[in-house]
């Protein structure tokens, strides 16, 4: 089964933190800097940690360079 989160990130931020905005939006702060995919490694990490589930079991499929993101969680 698969379901889809809407992500919106802050880069640089002081600590890293996930906040639940919606039933299907968060809101994620990241410590790393938007290069060579850092942030995006550590926005996957974070929410995986969050809803409970292995990394692999989540993909960004749409916002790679971009705040907003689309991110397809399988179950």
């Amino acid at each position: 089964m698969k379901s889809y989160l809407t992500v919106k990130v802050r880069t640089r931020a002081a600590e890293p933190r996930v906040e639940k905005t919606g039933e299907r939006e968060y809101k994620v702060s990241v410590i790393a800097a938007p290069t060579k995919g850092k942030a995006n490694a550590e926005v996957i990490g974070l929410l995986a940690q969050h809803l409970g589930i292995a990394r692999s079991q989540l993909k960004i499929v749409r916002g790679e360079t971009s705040r907003h993101k689309l991110v397809v969680v399988d179950l």
